[in-house]
């Protein structure tokens, strides 16, 4: 079966610690959050998915693979000890961006939804199981371009683990059943552009997606 009936909302983090280290950045005092819409998500399981990259990217995005955790029932001030029950389970997901609209409003302390909330940029896939992968915090993620290897490591280099990521979003927020949080990346995410193809997985075959990057008709 393919992965979401009804996600309320999608979070994003921030990557492992890799890329901390390759950009001489400190550990952060808490994670990153910021929303993407349900708009974004496109069923990497149906007949031909296709990244559609928006005119105002100039033909360029940048794709990032990532465990997504997937709610299973209302969690509110949760803590760490407590976080893992309210999973119902996992996928694994795409996070594209807009690479040059995030690296202006950066600096300039402006919002990102823009350059990661366009149609198509959540690639998921089917539905994963707690009992299929009873270790979310040491999984192997990997992603190819064109058949090149771009990205490939363990979500134990995450720079908070799966638990604390929902315990910290739920003191904000309450985090309610199907919603999708995306973990972090591991080094190497990259551009893509229009005829590009993108593969990625989880583990050795627990579950892979193929995609190919399209400009917007």
């Amino acid at each position: 079966t393919t992965l979401i009936k009804r996600s309320t909302l999608l979070l994003s983090c921030l990557p492992i610690r890799e890329i901390l280290l390759l950009t001489n950045s400190p550990k952060p005092d808490a994670p990153v959050i910021f929303f993407k819409p349900t708009s974004t998500l496109l069923d990497a399981e149906s007949p031909s998915p296709t990244i559609r990259v928006p005119r105002v990217f100039g033909g360029r995005i940048n794709f990032e693979a990532e465990l997504g955790v997937i709610i299973g029932r209302r969690a509110a001030n949760v803590s760490p000890d407590q976080a893992m029950s309210y999973v119902s389970g996992y996928c694994l997901a795409l996070d594209m961006t807009g690479m040059d609209f995030i690296l202006n409003a950066r600096p300039k302390g402006l919002p990102w939804c823009l350059g990661k909330g366009f149609d198509t940029s959540t690639p998921v896939s089917r539905f994963i199981t707690r009992e299929e992968l009873p270790n979310p915090n040491d999984v192997r993620v990997w992603c190819d371009v064109n058949g090149v290897r771009k990205q490939d490591d363990s979500t134990a280099e995450l720079i908070f683990p799966i638990a604390e990521l929902i315990s910290y979003t739920s003191r904000f927020m309450t985090l309610e059943e199907n919603d999708l949080l995306l973990t972090g990346t591991p080094a190497g995410a990259g551009p893509v552009q229009a005829g590009d193809v993108i593969e990625c997985g989880l583990g050795m075959d627990l579950v892979r997606m193929r995609c190919t990057v399209a400009n917007e008709g």
